[in-house]
């Protein structure tokens, strides 16, 4: 019995390790060879899924139950934060990428794995659009969510919460690999 689980314990450990190394963002996806606006939005959302790749790789549970002096939200509450703003893009920019699961069900590294895929979908979604005002929230015929607040709303949102995480991590004794390139979206082995 010993054995069967001791067995079982290592075959679920390294099914979780592939798993997680197989998620998007460790780099940076190539760069199109042309600048259109389609490529450029997808293009912010591929750093974004960097920085927060990085950010979020390793945590400990110290880490995530870290908090700034103050009443804002702990690492893993910001984490949270991030996850609903992946989903907020998914819905604006009508991407059809279906949730594994329910929010309140996901552990931490559930939920780092499907932010990181959702924002791998909204970045496929806006390279393969045909012209970016279809990312224009309309009803009846109007405008009522511009692109320009997509970016400044939950994209910039995103970034800022995703630098919170590095910096919460740095204070808490974890500071993010220094082998990553921001700047070029790689990592030095």
């Amino acid at each position: 019995m010993k054995l069967l689980l001791s067995t079982l314990s290592l075959f679920f450990m390294l099914f979780n390790t592939s798993a997680q190394e197989k998620l998007p963002f460790y780099e940076i996806p190539a760069t199109a060879e042309t600048y259109t606006p389609q490529n450029v939005l997808g293009r912010m959302i591929d750093g974004l899924g960097f920085r927060y790749y990085w950010s979020t790789e390793g945590l400990r549970p110290e880490d995530l139950a870290y908090q700034p002096k103050g009443a804002g939200r702990n690492c893993q509450e910001t984490i949270t934060h991030l996850y609903d703003l992946s989903t907020v893009l998914i819905r604006l920019t009508t991407t059809n990428f279906p949730q594994k699961m329910e929010k309140a069900t996901m552990s931490f590294s559930a939920m780092r794995a499907q932010t990181l895929l959702n924002l791998q979908a909204v970045s496929n979604r806006m390279k393969a659009s045909e012209n970016v005002s279809e990312f224009d929230t309309k009803k009846d015929g109007k405008i009522t969510i511009p692109l320009y607040n997509l970016i400044n709303g939950p994209i910039a949102d995103a970034i800022w919460h995703t630098g919170q995480v590095a910096s919460f991590r740095r204070s808490s004794g974890n500071p993010i690999n220094s082998k990553i390139n921001q700047f070029s979206g790689t990592v030095s082995e």
